[in-house]
């Protein structure tokens, strides 16, 4: 099991399109989600950079049109991925930001920061998103936050899950726990009705979000919550709904204005938002109209859709999603009849057609919307964390057992996998199997770690390799290869050569592909520097409008018509000169330094003293002829 930490600890929903973040609260005895500054519950899971700053979540999107080659977003589609990657290639396609190979393969971000090219890979982007959301903890806490659980989809592979790790070292973060969405989602649905539960109920939790989906089985008993099954995509979700809306609106535009936007990034963000929220509008609307005025060469776009029309666009990947859910119910040998509730989680899962074709498959069952699905899945993580918390007396006494989404085995002769753990296993688990030395007098023999479900070892994910020293012998020599999982889902492979007794220990901690030492100390430094600049550019804002209400307040007292007939000539002439220095100072911002707005603010706060001392003194000599 798990070391329970020292402290407050959180959970964070790192999502595609938008992440949120929750806090177990002992007086309520619920987890709470926490709003950003915005006062959102969700913040979009956007990074931007301009000429002057850097920008995250709402911020980050809402200038996203009118920047949209230095707005990075869908970085958990990159996350633990390979730039060759087909879906990687595919995705660049639709991206306005530029995506080139860096070392090992791995995709990197470019974009424009402070008039300079810098590179970024995902899991840089995606520790600005987790420290957004630590910042927006720790603001509501008032109190510095270190630990959190993170969820991450049923389906991530090793890698994926990996780099999601690094980027929580790169946000500062301790990584408590890794876990499921699905499941995170389970444990807030069965919190919150539990008290209605009558002994064993089968939970089917239904996970379609921006970017990802996932399905997963649960049985809960009492406070124990036991997967069965899970299955998924990392790369199925509501962005590829927008983008068959987008390519359909592009086709549109070209053959009735003969106008081609596909080349125009900025003409294709604006359409890609407007297509978003012509989505969200279908979802209890028969009809909308996408409008966005002068996209591109002064032509306005202006065409309506129907549900319909938008259904069709898409009905492929949703019948993919219902073949998804068919396949974990076989997976956990479980008829849909067996199925008592069925939990929509993720903003997709609002869309009518995707409710529509799940409630047929489980024939005519309600679909439960007791929960909300933008939020569940923080708040389990938040309960999770909870639990993990030490001194933690509040928390509910809850048991999870999650399984493996894939599976695990070594590689024999022929390239073939032999698997030792199979898909849907719970864990934490150990296993052993029996092999043999595949060639005549081998000193070494390799043994190398794969996931995944096909039969080519060398076409599933390589997790690890190491050597086992053996004696020079025929071949078929015995060996005994065990895995280990624990309950963080740390895999520990040992082989032992059963003859002469040698043995060999490794930790798989993937290092194919993974951020090296050196890299993620690179990270962590550039992460402070980005830090110290952002508090830098919030301080030099806070100065000019310090500066802007100052003036606009003096100006405001020279208007006064007597303040202005007691004032001598000479003076309101220095008093309106320092006003133009702050005004100039102003509409040339960018090309100076805090101080400097700091010090002109000082200097007119002297000049406005003097007068209203001349002022007072007045009213006085006034009063005493008086």
């Amino acid at each position: 099991m798990a070391k329970k930490c020292d402290g407050t600890s959180i959970g964070i929903d790192l999502g595609t399109t938008y992440s949120c973040v929750a806090v177990w609260q002992a007086q309520n005895n619920r987890a709470e989600i926490i709003h950003n500054e915005q006062g959102n519950r969700v913040t979009p899971s956007y990074v931007a950079f301009t000429n002057h700053q850097r920008l995250i979540g709402d911020a980050a999107r809402n200038q996203a049109a009118s920047n949209p080659s230095n707005t990075v977003f869908d970085a958990k589609r990159l996350i633990g991925r390979k730039y060759s990657d087909s879906i990687v290639q595919d995705d660049i396609k639709l991206w306005p930001f530029k995506v080139i190979a860096g070392s090992d393969d791995r995709p990197m971000i470019v974009v424009m920061y402070k008039g300079e090219e810098k590179h970024f890979a995902a899991e840089e982007i995606s520790s600005m998103i987790l420290t957004k959301m630590r910042e927006i903890a720790e603001s509501f806490l008032a109190s510095p936050v270190k630990n959190a659980v993170i969820t991450v989809p049923a389906y991530f592979n090793d890698s994926q899950r990996q780099a999601t790790k690094d980027a929580g070292v790169i946000a500062g973060l301790n990584f408590v726990r890794i876990i499921n969405e699905p499941t995170a989602a389970a444990v807030a649905y069965g919190l919150q009705n539990r008290a209605n539960f009558v002994g064993k109920r089968n939970v089917f939790i239904f996970d379609l979000g921006g970017g990802t989906f996932d399905v997963s089985l649960l049985t809960i008993k009492g406070d124990n919550f036991e997967v069965k099954a899970t299955a998924g995509d990392t790369h199925l979700g509501g962005e590829d709904f927008d983008s068959r809306m987008l390519n359909h609106f592009v086709q549109e535009f070209r053959k009735k204005k003969r106008v081609d936007i596909s080349g125009n990034p900025r003409a294709l963000r604006r359409l890609r938002s407007a297509c978003e929220r012509a989505k969200r509008i279908l979802s209890f609307e028969i009809e909308t109209t996408i409008e966005v005025d002068a996209i591109c060469q002064g032509i306005d776009f202006c065409y309506s859709v129907t549900r319909a029309q938008f259904e069709l666009l898409n009905i492929d990947l949703f019948r993919k999603c219902m073949d998804t859910v068919e396949r974990c119910l076989t997976d956990a040998s479980t008829d849909k009849s067996d199925v008592h509730d069925v939990v929509l989680v993720g903003g997709s899962s609002r869309i009518p057609k995707v409710k529509e074709l799940l409630q047929d498959f489980f024939k005519g069952k309600d679909l439960c919307k007791t929960i909300n699905p933008d939020e569940a899945v923080a708040y389990g993580a938040a309960v999770q964390a909870a639990l993990l918390s030490q001194g933690n007396r509040f928390a509910p006494n809850l048991v999870l057992s999650d399984v493996t989404p894939l599976s695990l085995g070594i590689s024999t002769k022929g390239d073939l996998i032999s698997v030792v753990i199979p898909k849907n296993t719970t864990i934490p688990v150990k296993k052993e199997s029996p092999y043999s030395s595949p060639e005549d007098y081998l000193s070494l023999v390799s043994i190398k770690v794969y996931e995944g479900e096909r039969t080519r070892a060398s076409d599933n994910n390589l997790l690890g390799s190491f050597n086992l020293s053996v004696p020079s012998a025929p071949r078929g020599l015995p060996i005994n290869v065990c895995f280990d999982i624990d309950a963080d889902g740390i895999l520990n492979v040992s082989a032992k050569e059963e003859t002469g007794g040698n043995k060999k220990d490794v930790t798989i901690a993937n290092e194919i592909g993974k951020l090296s030492a050196v890299e993620i100390e690179r990270m962590l430094l550039e992460a402070e520097i980005y830090k110290a600049e952002d508090m830098n550019h919030k301080k030099k804002v806070e100065a000019m409008n310090a500066l802007d209400r100052y003036a606009y307040m003096m100006e405001n007292e020279l208007k006064d018509t007597i303040i202005s007939a007691k004032i001598l000539p000479q003076v309101e002439q220095e008093v309106k000169a320092a006003i133009r220095v702050a005004r100039n100072l102003l509409d040339d911002k960018q090309q100076e330094e805090t101080n400097v707005f700091e010090n002109c603010l000082n200097m007119l706060k002297s000049i406005f003293k003097t007068v209203t001392a001349e002022l007072n003194s007045d009213k006085e000599n006034v009063e005493d002829d008086y």
